[in-house]
């Protein structure tokens, strides 16, 4: 087993999420750059809690995530949610998870929904509850070239709740990362209308300034 383990990594060597690196899955000085702190930003009237600073080296380490499926990447954000959580004093509320969804586009590229499955892992490890409140009604465009503005209007009337669904207690809403705040602002105004009481987001990455 070790010969094979040992053949394995010279075929297929482990490299760092964030520069690539040949050695580990992630190098002290990306480390330095994904350390989770904790970062408070008020959108829109929504508290947003955040880990990591967005980096050029948090975007690939997210990327690694979603869009490879690497498990220790999803680690690392999984990580950074959780020491959030441990931060951002909700021990008053009585709090549940709402994951951001992913479109079906995505699901069938991925093989997976990416945040709805990194919650699972969360709730795990909290023992807080996850309730999929959120589905999303239209297909909007992809956020990444698109100014704050036009990720507003992008992400107008994009979320509605899902069929069956009747969330209680106070809603944490989990992403990824915020950079405008359009996605997260939405989803808290689509729970908002029908009623539901949305405490916040925690997201893994925040960036600042807002974009």
């Amino acid at each position: 087993m070790q010969v094979f383990s040992e053949l394995s990594q010279l075929l297929f060597p482990t490299r760092c999420y964030g520069c690539n690196a040949i050695g580990i899955s992630i190098c002290s000085n990306c480390r330095r750059e994904w350390h989770p702190h904790y970062y408070l930003t008020h959108i829109g009237g929504l508290r947003v809690n955040s880990a990591v600073l967005y980096s050029p080296t948090a975007s690939k380490i997210i990327l690694a995530a979603k869009e490879r499926g690497l498990k220790g990447a999803d680690e690392l954000i999984i990580d950074a949610i959780v020491h959030v959580l441990s931060r951002a004093n909700f021990d008053k509320y009585n709090v549940r998870l709402v994951p951001i969804p992913s479109s079906a586009i995505n699901r069938r590229r991925r093989g997976r929904s990416f945040i709805p499955d990194i919650c699972d892992e969360i709730s795990e490890r909290t023992s807080i509850p996850v309730i999929p409140a959120l589905r999303i009604l239209r297909r909007v465009k992809d956020q990444s070239t698109l100014s704050a503005p036009a990720r507003t209007k992008n992400m107008h009337g994009a979320f509605g709740i899902a069929q069956k669904i009747y969330p209680r207690g106070d809603l944490i809403l989990i992403d990824d990362v915020v950079t405008t705040g359009a996605t997260v602002c939405e989803a808290a105004r689509a729970l908002n209308s029908h009623g539901f009481a949305v405490l916040g987001s925690v997201t893994a990455c925040v960036a600042q300034p807002l974009r």
